[in-house]
């Protein structure tokens, strides 16, 4: 029997369209808001088919000595050219990119996990620290 962390794949996002890009500063001031921008396909595109596509990512941050992480956000990416006449007749599409803002008061770590209907789970990490 397979566990979730044995699915969770990882690449460089340069080179794989797949992987959650966490764009972020490395440093922030401690209690101050910070904008995050998760994108999947930055560097290479990812197709965003009825066939082929991200079809959400989620954003958490763990926190330096802290056991679990908090979840910051999830996004959903809903359109992929599909309408009621079927497969790839729409016009609308949705790219996978969210942004969100949160604070901290402490350093940590980035989680940004992405799903592709057909290659399955992606996963990235991002530290941050508290100037």
């Amino acid at each position: 029997m397979s566990e979730l962390k044995d699915l969770l794949q990882t690449a460089d996002w340069k080179t794989e369209k797949h992987v959650p890009v966490i764009d972020a500063p490395d440093k922030i001031k401690k209690g101050d808001a910070v904008k995050i921008v998760v994108t999947i396909g930055k560097e290479i595109a990812h197709p965003n088919t009825t066939e082929h596509h991200i079809s959400w990512a989620a954003l958490y941050f763990q926190a330096d000595g802290e056991k679990f992480p908090y979840q910051i956000g999830r996004f959903e990416f809903g359109a992929h050219g599909e309408s009621t006449q079927g497969p790839s007749t729409s016009t609308i599409y949705t790219n996978p990119e969210a942004i969100c803002v949160f604070k901290t008061e402490k350093s940590g770590t980035l989680l940004a996990v992405s799903y592709c209907n057909i290659h399955g789970l992606w996963q990235s990490s991002k530290k941050i620290e508290i100037a």
